[in-house]
């Protein structure tokens, strides 16, 4: 007779259950005899798996894969085309300001790190691909959320702190900020998410118009003053203008 799943082993008989699945069994005692497990343990898995939408299970029918893997597939499928889209357009953008470019999309309430380049000068940028940081004080993250509006920016500014802060959090600032970000199509960032770091960041849009991505340009205060984070906003706006019209944005 077969042990039931405990401990660190179901997270991985889960995923067993859905290869399985993916594979032809549809019934519990070929789950079962896929996994090694009793029908009951089967059963308790397939039947977490199915209230999450990774399976669907039909009468008469059996299980079959889940709504929630073809989204969390698509959703794959589309941060994988935009990294590879817009990585020449990157490299191209480094090699003209010799700045740190970080690209990104939303992950949940969090920007997340997909993509970064090195910039040249003597600097570096703590920074790395995977890594979430909080939408309201990084620029990248305040470029994903330009488009939806300020409910939706008083729920992220209320997630997550920052290292830096600087200038002193204050909403109402803030929320006057993004106003001016969402008429340019540019968002910034004065050192708010860590010391002596500021950044210029733009919106990347798919077929749709909706914001998919986004890229930043990131440099410590001694090479991005004020002036050249504005002279800074035509290139960026322009290199992701470029990348979404290849991702089909019509413009």
């Amino acid at each position: 007779m077969s042990k039931p799943v405990s401990g660190s082993q179901t997270l991985l008989r889960g995923l067993d259950v859905l290869d399985a699945v993916a594979a032809g069994a549809s019934d519990l005692p070929s789950l079962s005899a896929a996994l090694g497990t009793t029908r009951s343990t089967t059963h308790r898995l397939a039947a977490a798996l199915v209230e999450r939408r990774f399976l669907t299970f039909v009468p008469r029918e059996g299980y079959r894969l889940g709504p929630k893997l073809m989204e969390l597939g698509f959703r794959a499928q589309a941060t994988m085309a935009v990294a590879q889209v817009a990585r020449p357009h990157l490299e191209r953008l480094s090699e003209t300001c010799e700045d740190t470019i970080h690209l990104g999309v939303l992950d949940g309430e969090w920007a997340l790190y997909l993509d970064k380049i090195p910039g040249r000068r003597r600097v570096e940028i703590s920074s790395r691909v995977g890594e979430r940081q909080p939408v309201w004080s990084t620029g990248l993250g305040k470029a994903l959320i330009l488009d939806l509006g300020e409910a939706r920016w008083r729920d992220f500014y209320r997630v997550g702190e920052a290292r830096g802060a600087h200038p002193p959090r204050d909403l109402e600032t803030w929320l006057t900020r993004m106003r001016d970000y969402a008429e340019r199509g540019i968002a910034f960032d004065h050192e708010e998410n860590e010391p002596e770091v500021r950044c210029v960041a733009a919106p990347i849009r798919d077929a749709s118009g909706a914001i998919v991505a986004g890229l930043s340009v990131s440099s410590t205060a001694q090479y991005m003053d004020a002036g050249r984070m504005e002279h800074l906003t035509g290139e960026v706006r322009a290199t992701a203008r470029t990348i979404s019209r290849a991702l089909g944005w019509s413009g």
